[in-house]
């Protein structure tokens, strides 16, 4: 009975926030309602569910399985909680491979695409801005690091995860933390 509230709580709290920080509420309502844990074990989910990598959601679901039911309380939360990003996803295959060669659909990701390329612009821009520019003045040290990145993820093709630990052992070094 346990494994099922788990579960439902976890789709409840899937369906109904838009991941991140808005599941917080949704999961400190659903801990202490069901009186799985304290206000001071939910502090603790949010702590270590931002300090661990992952969407903050799933490392949330991951804990407080853990924490209410040991392992299979986690993978039940889990899944829980990637039950509606699952749905939706199966929904919009199914309709796209049903409408894919509809005139409409054509005419629809014509106007999806320039939208998506602009939404991935904007936080190119957003990002760069943020990165770059410290206290309104340009960072070089930042500038110096992208620079140097940019070729290896372009030209030679190297690995995200190996470029982002080439960032971070730079960065250590040229702002002198090391």
């Amino acid at each position: 009975m346990l494994f099922i509230k788990l579960f439902l709580s976890f789709i409840k709290i899937g369906f109904t926030s838009f991941g991140g920080i808005s599941m917080i509420p949704l999961i400190t309502d659903e801990m202490l309602s069901n009186g799985w844990m304290t206000t001071e074990e939910i502090n603790d989910i949010v702590a270590i569910a931002e300090m661990t990598p992952g969407p903050l959601g799933l490392n949330c679901a991951t804990y407080a399985g853990l924490k209410t039911a040991g392992f299979a309380g986690a993978v039940v939360a889990n899944l829980g909680a990637l039950m509606p990003a699952f749905t939706l996803c199966v929904a919009a295959a199914i309709f796209f491979e049903k409408f894919k060669k509809s005139h409409r659909m054509q005419q629809i990701l014509s106007g999806v695409r320039p939208a998506a390329i602009g939404m991935v612009a904007g936080v190119i821009v957003s990002l760069s801005l943020s990165n770059y520019f410290a206290d309104s003045s340009l960072d070089l040290k930042g500038v110096v690091i992208g620079a140097a990145m940019l070729p290896l993820l372009l030209k030679f093709k190297v690995s995200v995860p190996k470029v982002i630990g080439l960032s971070a052992a730079l960065g250590l070094l040229l702002y002198g933390i090391l």
